[in-house]
């Protein structure tokens, strides 16, 4: 599981998967997004090659659910503001991240895992960081321009 994470993560950090015209979703998968998210809006899914990404809006929050191929659930994200971090991790990135400014940042849910990833960028390196127990950042990719 934590490679698919891993994997999800990355995704999401350096861009998402392909949409391709005229490819379907599975209807296993398509019942099981209707079914964990009735009432959903603005569904627009996009097929990467083994999973799916749907973006969607349900109770005015937009948010993005990844499916494995056989419609199982795998997380879902959202994109959050510095402010709706935990206290210890908006602390832990103005301490230690001063002279970087945030150009991502997101949420991201499953069975497993509840944490948060960051990109900061500065003129020299861009940064992916991933929350660790809601309290602390660890380094998850690192690259320079």
């Amino acid at each position: 599981m934590k490679k698919i994470i891993t994997t999800l993560a990355l995704m999401l950090t350096l861009g998402t998967g392909f949409s391709f015209a005229g490819e379907i979703v599975n209807q296993q998968t398509l019942d099981a997004f209707k079914s964990e998210f009735a009432g959903a809006t603005d569904v627009t899914w996009t097929i990467g090659k083994s999973y799916y990404k749907v973006a969607f809006t349900i109770n005015d929050k937009r948010l993005f659910g990844y499916y494995d191929n056989e419609g199982e659930l795998i997380a879902v994200t959202r994109f959050v503001s510095p402010l709706q971090l935990p206290h210890k991790l908006q602390n832990g990135l103005k301490k230690s991240y001063k002279d970087f400014w945030i150009s991502d940042l997101f949420e991201v849910r499953n069975s497993d895992e509840h944490s948060y990833y960051v990109t900061l960028e500065n003129a020299d390196a861009k940064i992916v960081l991933r929350s660790v127990d809601k309290t602390n950042w660890r380094l998850f990719e690192k690259i320079e321009k």
